[in-house]
């Protein structure tokens, strides 16, 4: 990482620039000043997606699911406290495929839960299926340089 990175905020999606050594600080939004990190997945849209995606450095791990689906209500607790784990290093996030079929229909989505990591705006790894905490660690930190 360099020097200082760009994250985009969950609020109001506004970028910031912030120093890589103070990410472990719980930095707020220069603009809402609204934590840019809160521990938990955040929603995304068609209209958020692309911002999070290509504006941030950090690395984004997706969550694709929809409300009907069994595997992914089971999942949810899990995923959630991955993000608590894993941020401020990787941002967590979810889409609900029902709400939003165009970014389910972009990224090729078959099966639900499906977990993509992008990294520098490209996808770098896909899991489809329910996976525990530890699991979803596991899985994320293998496959991201240190």
């Amino acid at each position: 990482m360099s020097d200082s990175i760009h994250i985009v905020c969950p609020h109001c999606q506004s970028i910031n620039r912030v120093p890589a050594n103070k990410l472990a600080e719980k930095p707020n939004c220069g603009r809402c000043q609204h934590p840019l990190f809160t521990g938990e997945p955040i929603d995304l849209t068609t209209a958020t997606f692309a911002r999070h995606l290509e504006r941030s450095d950090l690395p984004l791990l997706v969550d694709f699911w929809a409300p009907w689906c069994g595997p992914c209500k089971m999942m949810a607790p899990q995923f959630e406290q991955a993000a608590s784990l894993l941020e401020p290093k990787v941002r967590l996030a979810k889409v609900n495929t029902e709400a939003e079929p165009h970014l389910a229909a972009q990224f090729g989505i078959r099966s639900i839960p499906t977990l993509i990591l992008f990294r520098g705006g490209h996808e770098v790894a896909r899991q489809t299926g329910a996976m525990g905490a530890q699991d979803i660690m596991r899985w994320v930190t293998s496959r991201l340089p240190q």
